[in-house]
């Protein structure tokens, strides 16, 4: 637990509210250290939002698909979408916002191997989301325009290959950058 241990030093030092009566013995009831551990359960709560969202999405999404039935696909397709907007675009907002504000308390410079590996890392996974998040989109227009009774054209089964694929390339990114946060290795 000493990667715990060093951040709690970098703020403690970087942090305390200078006031009458206020001593270093009580980093826990200082605002600025108030502030980081808000941020930090901020940034936390979006990265676990951000993770669940997306592998609780690709697996309805394939389970729906793989039911042939367009009823169920529809409404899988209409509430991942929902998902997206709910879970998953707040995280894509909120954690460069709190991870950056979290580097400038704790004093790590951009040049930091990890957190310049995660910002990289956080851009692929992004790069792969946003067309991801299109495809879904058309998908749920095909299933929404198909005829109850008839099967889905095969663009819509090429979609959701791509878009399956992105999900599998962003996954290893996403698992890597908590991989990073947690260990800040270097």
């Amino acid at each position: 637990m000493s990667f715990l241990r060093k951040d709690y030093r970098r703020v403690r030092g970087a942090l305390p509210l200078r006031r009458e009566g206020l001593t270093s013995r009580e980093p826990l009831h200082t605002v600025g250290h108030m502030i980081y551990i808000y941020l930090k359960w901020v940034h936390i709560l979006s990265a676990m939002l951000l993770l669940g969202t997306g592998l609780g999405s690709a697996f309805y999404a394939a389970r729906a698909n793989r039911t042939g039935n367009l009823a169920v696909m529809r409404f899988v397709m209409r509430n991942v979408i929902l998902a997206d907007w709910l879970f998953t675009v707040p995280p894509l907002v909120l954690l460069p916002v709190t991870g950056v504000w979290l580097m400038r308390i704790n004093g790590y410079p951009f040049s930091t191997l990890w957190l310049w590996l995660s910002l990289v890392l956080f851009g692929i996974a992004g790069l792969c989301w946003l067309p991801a998040a299109i495809l879904q989109y058309k998908m749920k227009a095909l299933a929404e325009q198909a005829p109850d009774k008839e099967r889905l054209p095969a663009i819509y089964w090429k979609y959701e290959r791509i878009w399956s694929l992105l999900g599998v390339a962003a996954f290893p990114a996403v698992v890597a950058i908590f991989t990073l946060m947690i260990f800040k290795p270097g």
